[in-house]
């Protein structure tokens, strides 16, 4: 069975993180709890992350800082990051949110039901993303390791990879049917990179066939 999706929640207030762990109770996800972005840091060093809910207001290194780090990180840099913080914030916090990396900014207190479909979505382009890096690296090496010089990989592992894609072409469809739903630009750059990478592997494959 595969891994669950980790989510990290940064915030210093012990009451946030369970209200945060509440609301996503009902996702397949594992939320991972940070006090501080030190904390946060510290968590991102040895464990892969899909998202991150990152408070801005907090005591010592702040939400913008904490991310700021994130950022600079080579093996960090792409995990989307989504800003929770008071509504009467300071009017600049949107623009310093999008200017340290996130992704989004939601104010509190949120709708649930729009954080924690933003989450889903979030977990479901990660967990593709996660499958279609795997089903490309088990092409190359299968291809590799079974396939004499000049054999064609007609009747190889090839059909067997092809289904495994089509199934990620059925769940990318699915997830862009939720995100019109959704009617959120932020999802649009995240599933067009998705949506690329798969129509590559596909070429590749429609190339071998």
């Amino acid at each position: 069975m595969p891994d669950r999706a980790k989510i990290l929640l940064v915030d210093d207030r012990e009451e946030n993180l369970i209200a945060l762990e509440a609301i996503l109770s009902s996702l397949d996800l594992v939320p991972v709890r940070a006090r501080s972005g030190e904390e946060a840091l510290k968590a991102l060093l040895n464990t892969e992350f899909a998202l991150i809910l990152l408070d801005v207001r907090m005591p010592g290194m702040d939400g913008f800082e904490t991310a700021a780090h994130i950022k600079r990180r080579e093996r960090t840099r792409n995990i989307p990051i989504i800003f929770l913080t008071v509504v009467d914030s300071a009017p600049d916090y949107a623009f310093r949110g999008y200017a340290a990396g996130a992704v989004d900014y939601l104010t509190k207190p949120f709708d649930p039901w729009v954080l924690r479909a933003k989450v889903s979505v979030f977990t479901e382009l990660y967990n593709m993303n996660k499958r279609l890096t795997e089903q490309a690296s088990l092409l190359r090496e299968r291809l590799a390791s079974e396939l004499p010089p000049g054999a064609s990989p007609q009747g190889s592992v090839l059909p067997e990879l092809s289904r495994r894609l089509g199934a990620v072409e059925d769940e990318l469809a699915r997830v862009r049917d939720l995100a019109r739903k959704y009617q959120d630009p932020v999802l649009s750059a995240p599933l067009s990179d998705l949506t690329e990478r798969v129509a590559h592997l596909r070429a590749g494959f429609d190339a071998l066939s």
